[in-house]
């Protein structure tokens, strides 16, 4: 009996000793899996904090590039075509339209690059302010002093679109009527901005004798439009009419409650 009690006890120390030393094993494995956590988590904050500050040196070296590339270039434009302006008012004479149109146009080109400059430098600004739907008129007029005939229509519930939407509609048409100038030749353009519940529908047509071409390098004009609609979930369509010209049609949501 005593042998038994003996090897009773021995056996109940054993299994106190081997849950023990389970239990040791548990919170140096949960210890260990913390530490791993830990580290993997530093990592990743590493990684996160390497490409944040390589995002930031990349948008500060476009915004240079930007800056010592074009900024010169449309300042002496601007500042030539106001020159040209008034040696012709001096005359006597009244400047041209088209010569009004660069005067304008670039005065408007330097502003959006500024624009631009400064959402490339200050991470608290997302997009240049002043562009929008309702801007279009203006747009539409300067297209008419470069000498494309272009004509402008909205209908549906007019009303306040959101601020990424109301600039790619803007850009949408702004980029089609570029086109249209440098192809389609002596032509006539439709813009038409249709409101509805759930999207707001941007159609630019022309009716010119030529159209955008594949070129040895391609532009980026068309594949910056496709990028800046499909970013909103909306859908673009840009080819050659049936007949002749060129037509640019895209889809954006916004939502009934926007």
């Amino acid at each position: 009996m005593e042998k038994a009690r003996a090897v009773s006890a021995a056996a109940g120390v054993g299994w106190m000793l081997f849950g023990a030393v389970g239990i040791v094993a548990a919170v140096q494995w949960n210890a260990r899996l913390r530490e791993a956590e830990q580290r993997a988590e530093a990592a990743e904050r590493s990684r996160e904090e390497e490409a944040l500050r390589r995002t930031a040196e990349e948008r500060l070296r476009i915004a240079r590039e930007l800056h010592d590339s074009l900024t010169h270039s449309i300042s002496v434009i601007k500042v030539q075509a106001g020159v040209a302006t008034h040696l012709a008012r001096k005359q006597g004479e009244e400047p041209s339209d088209a010569l009004l149109a660069i005067q304008e146009a670039s005065g408007d080109a330097a502003r959006e690059l500024r624009a631009t400059l400064d959402v490339l430098r200050r991470e608290d600004v997302e997009t240049p302010d002043g562009l929008a739907v309702e801007q279009l008129p203006a747009l539409v007029q300067r297209t008419c002093d470069a000498g494309l005939r272009t004509t402008l229509r909205i209908s549906g519930a007019v009303r306040r679109l959101p601020a990424d939407v109301d600039e790619v509609a803007y850009r949408v048409v702004q980029e089609a009527l570029t086109n249209a100038v440098r192809h389609a030749g002596k032509a006539s353009v439709t813009v038409e901005i249709v409101y509805d519940e759930r999207a707001v529908t941007v159609r630019v047509d022309d009716d010119g004798t030529a159209s955008p071409k594949p070129a040895a390098v391609p532009g980026y004009g068309l594949v910056g439009m496709r990028e800046r609609v499909t970013a909103l979930g909306g859908k673009l369509r840009a080819e050659p009419r049936a007949t002749r010209g060129f037509s640019v049609l895209a889809e954006l949501p916004v939502g009934a409650a926007s």
